[in-house]
Formats: C-alpha cells, structure tokens, sequence
C-alpha cells in the first residue's frame, strides 16, 4: 500500500503544480473542493504534499495544505486517512480545527482503519475516540498512551463529542441543570493537595495557548467552605450527578478554548479520569482500577457553581464534596472569548 500511495503522490499533475507555481489559494481551495466531490483521494494528497513543500520554498500555502489533510482524515478511504496519520510525520495536523485522530474517528471504524494505520500514539489515540463512538475495540499491540480502558463503563456518562464537517466543526457542552440555590460562603482554611495540579493540566490549553486562568482551592467542610476559599461574598449551586460533572470535566479536557489547541474528546476523558484520581488522592496509584473509580465518582457529591455572573465564553466551575473525610474542593477555569 505504500508503494501504491507514492505512486499517487508522484503522478503528474500539471493543474496543480501551476496553482502551486503562483501561490494561488484560493484557486487551491477551489481544487480541493472539487477533489472531494469527485472523491479523488490521490488527487487531494497530492494538493496535500505538494502545497506543504511549497512552504519551504517561501510560498504562503499552509492552508491549502492543511484543508487538504483535514478532509483526508475526515472523508477519504481508510489508507488516505492513514497517509495524513503517519507516525513519522511530525507536521500533520498542526493547524487543522481538531486533532486528526479525532477527526478520522468520526466517519471511520476501528476495524475500517486499524489494518492501514501504523501501531503507534496517533492509532491509540483514534482508537480511543471510536471507544467514545460505540466501538469495542481489543487491540493489545496498541502502547498504552492513555491508560484507560478501550470499552466505556457502566458509570461513564455519553461524553460530548466534536462534529466536523466540510468547513467547520462544533464542540458542544453538556447539558448543565440551572435550578439555582444560593449559598452563602463561609471562611475557611485551605489544605494542601494534588487537584489544583490536575486541573491545570486538564485546561493546560486554556492557560497556555488563550487567555485563561484557572483556581482550585481545597477546605475542611463543603462547598460553602469551598466557594469561601475563593474569596465569593454571595454565591449560588446545582448539584449535578457524577456522569454529568464528568461529562463537563471532559468538555473541558478535549477544549483548546478560545484560541488553545483543542486535544480532543479522547485526551478529555483521560483528563477526567485523572482529576477523579485526584480528588480521591489516587494518582501515585495510577492506572486505577475502573471500579474504583467509578465507586469514588458515586460517593463524592458535585456541584455546579457561579457568583451570580452570567456565563461567558469557556467556563469550568465545579465544587466537589468528600463527605467521608470532610473535604470540598472548588474549581474556577475559564478563558474568555
């Protein structure tokens, strides 16, 4: 099949190279679009590689070339899709919308594309996100990027998931109740632990790549020692079940933000997974048993959380009680439009 691929990468293709020749974009993209209707997949790696190479000789075409693979992984055959995933191309995906595992993973079945794919971190990674789409994968050659089992659980919630589509793609949040309760805070002391750690690795997109900030303080007591910890003077909460508040743990994992790269919903639920490790002080433990997990998720109480703010732009506030060790943590992650 490689042979097969640089053949297609090497045909002539006079059209193309004179849209290269003059640093013609738009007329690029136009290609690309008729590529895809007439699924000449060859065709559109081709547009691809040669629009990449002409970077290197000072012609402004990354965007021709990263249109062209994003459309590779989201609707060509399976070996195309594995031509843009190689692992031995450190520069696929760099500046496409979502992660190309991700991507891929929504047209394409792990059994459509795991024979094409080379058995290294880009293959885990979309075997992960077709985990998240229904697949029962059982693949023991894949490395073990994640650590995190390649079936969903019992107590897993049905994580949100991005949508690609031609030009655009949409990542939407959970569903989040909003039948209020005003909380009144109250001072307290805070304590010492691993969470505010995981959350500033879950929403690292966030503070690094955009504009965001993110705290997390933990108290003796419950939420309302928590939102104290904070410094609120008035406050208000939902409680959410476990699967929800996972869920939005998640969202808030797979996010890049307002301008961070997104990871994806594979990398969200692994964030998830390791900020409930966390906050049951799991993490030298790790990987954790799922039902251990799944038991601690069900025992802590969760809560939804704002100052009375309207909510804006990408916004993670969660408080979370400990009732067997009288502990609550509160967390406040956003990052702006």
């Amino acid at each position: 099949m490689t042979d097969d691929l640089d053949h297609h990468r090497s045909a002539p293709d006079d059209d193309l190279d004179e849209l290269i020749h003059r640093g013609d974009l738009d007329g690029l993209v136009r290609m690309i679009d008729v590529r895809c209707s007439s699924r000449d997949w060859a065709g559109l790696l081709r547009v691809r590689d040669r629009s990449r190479h002409a970077v290197e000789t000072g012609r402004q075409l990354w965007p021709a070339a990263t249109l062209a693979e994003y459309r590779l992984a989201l609707l060509a055959t399976p070996e195309f899709v594995a031509a843009v995933l190689d692992e031995s191309d450190g520069l696929s995906g760099r500046f496409t919308i979502g992660p190309l595992t991700e991507v891929a993973a929504q047209h394409h079945t792990w059994n459509e594309l795991h024979s094409e794919l080379d058995l290294g971190p880009r293959a885990s990674f979309v075997a992960h996100e077709r985990v998240l789409r229904g697949d029962r994968i059982d693949a023991p050659d894949l490395p073990a990027v994640l650590d995190l089992p390649l079936e969903l659980q019992d107590w897993e919630p049905d994580y949100p998931l991005a949508t690609y589509s031609d030009i655009g793609a949409e990542f939407p949040m959970p569903d989040l109740p909003d039948d209020w309760t005003d909380v009144e805070p109250l001072p307290s002391e805070m304590l010492d632990d691993e969470v505010d750690l995981a959350v500033r690795q879950l929403v690292e997109p966030w503070l690094t790549g955009s504009n965001g900030q993110a705290d997390v303080v933990c108290v003796e007591g419950g939420v309302a020692e928590a939102l104290g910890a904070l410094g609120l003077r008035r406050a208000r909460a939902v409680e959410l079940d476990a699967a929800t508040a996972l869920s939005w743990l998640a969202w808030a994992g797979a996010s890049g933000g307002a301008h961070g790269r997104r990871r994806g919903a594979a990398a969200g639920r692994f964030g998830a997974w390791w900020t409930l490790a966390a906050l049951g002080d799991l993490i030298d433990d790790w990987p954790v048993p799922p039902e251990e997990l799944g038991q601690l998720a069900t025992e802590l109480r969760w809560y939804r959380w704002d100052a009375h703010e309207p909510a804006m732009g990408w916004n993670l506030q969660l408080a979370v009680e400990d009732p067997a060790e009288d502990v609550a943590w509160a967390i406040l992650a956003r990052d702006a439009t």
